[in-house]
């Protein structure tokens, strides 16, 4: 492991004294200022968050943190003294750990196994099991991170993972640790549960950045924050300090849209009906969703969801049940088929199943779009693509010069944009939003939240699934809860609250 080049001597950190400076931090890519004069102090025993839109340059600060990147110019100081990270080994060698939204673990190995991996302890040549997992469980136990040594990452969920990731950055002797977007996948008691280890960890003296949407959880768990807006700082605040409202209009550059909305129209016929569905985690799922309706699935991450959802586009197989769209049989159909129905989908993770990142964004717009085709099957109209990747961009506002600008060089907000507008291009009957607004700002959540009820009102028909309580009751006409791979019966969103909704998810009475 490289050890991080040491430009000058100190003494190491004194109490209250900056664990971490990043000082007038500047990166520029082609034709994008990512960091402008960006400065942030972090402190030992401080929860530290870092909010801004997408796109605002949390994510190429943090990577700079984290020896991903390297600055064009400004200064990196650890307990005081400058240095220069020259990859992510030279980070965590300095004690600078990350937990990535998208986590990085093998299924296939054991915990023990992923948290050790490139850190081995030997004995006389030979790995040390015994102590590596009595060193696991006594940082589980310290920091109420406790997970089996020997369970398979494939068979834990969402928040055993995320404890796994943040023990490999502790086993490894991280002081700082870089946790981005760490709610967004958790249930409401494995939040509960990370802030409770955020709390031992403060105590500790441990240093936590935290990058986060959720302005509710940021002033709850914090005791700094920083706004980022266009690559620099603008603002900085004591949480106890910070206005809720001040901090929206920080990150947004100005007043949000009102959620506030015209009466919609009634809802048509039932345009999706499910009767008694199963898959290999769907236990009997039935539902009937109308156009002009928005019909919201909450439930604990893991509880069938994802799952439902691939059924219904038409990737995972269907043990029993039917599924009916627009009154045509689509059980045994193709995804291919089912899209010419009328069906379309926001996948919940655009990475994996929504975008080529190294592709362009006409590319990605003309991804299952077939009247983008020209005549001749094998040819594509790409002067339509773009024309189409144009529209989508400068109506939802994605951040991009040109329709061929590649999707990975966009924020995730604006990728989220793109996705959303592609679905919604070809007017489709049906529309399957799974996570619509995950891990983006609340400028872009907005956006697609108009777009959700703009279309709503326009007719169509939108099955919701949310890990988002909040965005559930205020989106949904009608809500059903998912438990254990099975549907509860439909309630009116208007008599739920989210101490109900908490209640029905996780089988209280």
């Amino acid at each position: 492991m490289t050890r991080p080049e040491t430009t000058s001597s100190g003494t190491g950190s004194l109490p209250g004294a900056p664990l971490v400076e990043l000082r007038g931090i500047t990166k520029r890519y082609p034709g994008v200022t990512a960091n402008r004069d960006m400065n942030l102090v972090v402190r030992p025993g401080q929860v530290h968050a870092v909010v801004g839109e997408n796109g605002a340059g949390k994510s190429t600060l943090m990577r700079i943190l984290y020896g991903e990147e390297r600055p064009d110019s400004g200064d990196l100081l650890l307990d005081g003294v400058p240095v220069r990270f020259r990859s992510p080994a030279d980070a965590i060698a300095a004690g600078i750990g990350m937990v990535h939204q998208h986590f990085l673990l093998a299924e296939n190995l054991t915990v023990l196994e992923n948290v050790i991996l490139g850190a081995e302890t030997s004995r006389r040549g030979l790995l040390d099991r015994r102590a590596s997992a009595r060193a696991l469980r006594d940082l589980g136990e310290r920091y109420g991170l406790a997970v089996d040594p020997g369970a398979r990452i494939e068979h834990l969920g969402l928040g055993e993972r995320q404890r796994v990731e943040i023990l490999k950055a502790l086993y490894r002797g991280a002081r700082v640790l870089i946790l981005d977007e760490p709610t967004t996948v958790l249930a409401p008691g494995e939040v509960t549960r990370l802030f409770a280890s955020l709390a031992e960890l403060r105590a500790r003296g441990l240093a936590v950045l935290f990058i986060s949407h959720k302005l509710d959880e940021v002033l709850s768990v914090s005791d700094h924050v920083t706004v980022i807006r266009a690559g620099t700082s603008v603002g900085e605040f004591a949480a106890g300090d910070a206005d809720p409202g001040v901090l929206t209009r920080l990150i947004a550059g100005g007043d949000l849209p009102s959620a506030a909305r015209g009466g919609r129209a009634e809802s048509g016929p039932v345009v999706l009906r499910v009767d008694g569905l199963r898959t290999d985690a769907v236990q009997g799922a039935s539902l009937e969703l109308a156009g002009g309706e928005i019909l919201g699935i909450a439930g604990v991450q893991g509880n069938g969801q994802s799952e439902l959802i691939d059924a219904l586009v038409g990737t995972r197989e269907i043990t029993a049940g039917t599924v009916h769209l627009g009154g045509h049989d689509a059980t045994r159909l193709g995804v291919r088929r089912r899209r010419r129905l009328g069906l379309a989908c926001i996948p919940e993770d655009r990475h994996r199943h929504a975008l080529a990142l190294p592709a362009t964004l006409w590319e990605n717009v003309m991804l299952g779009s077939e009247d983008l085709r020209r005549r001749s099957r094998w040819r594509l109209d790409r002067a339509a693509a773009r024309e189409a990747a144009g529209e989508i961009g400068a109506r939802l506002g994605v951040g991009a010069p040109s329709p061929d600008f590649p999707a990975a060089a966009l924020s995730g907000g604006n990728q989220q944009k793109l996705v959303v507008g592609r679905a919604l291009r070809g007017r489709p009957e049906v529309l399957l939003a799974a996570h619509p607004t995950l891990g983006v700002d609340v400028g872009a959540q907005a956006v697609i939240r108009d777009l959700l009820r703009d279309a709503r009102d326009a007719g169509l028909a939108v099955l919701l699934v949310s890990a988002d309580l909040d965005e559930v009751l205020a989106l949904s006409d009608r809500v059903q809860v998912m438990l254990r791979g099975r549907l509860t019966p439909a309630l009116p969103a208007g008599e739920l609250t989210p101490a109900r909704l908490v209640r029905l998810m996780t089988g209280a009475r």
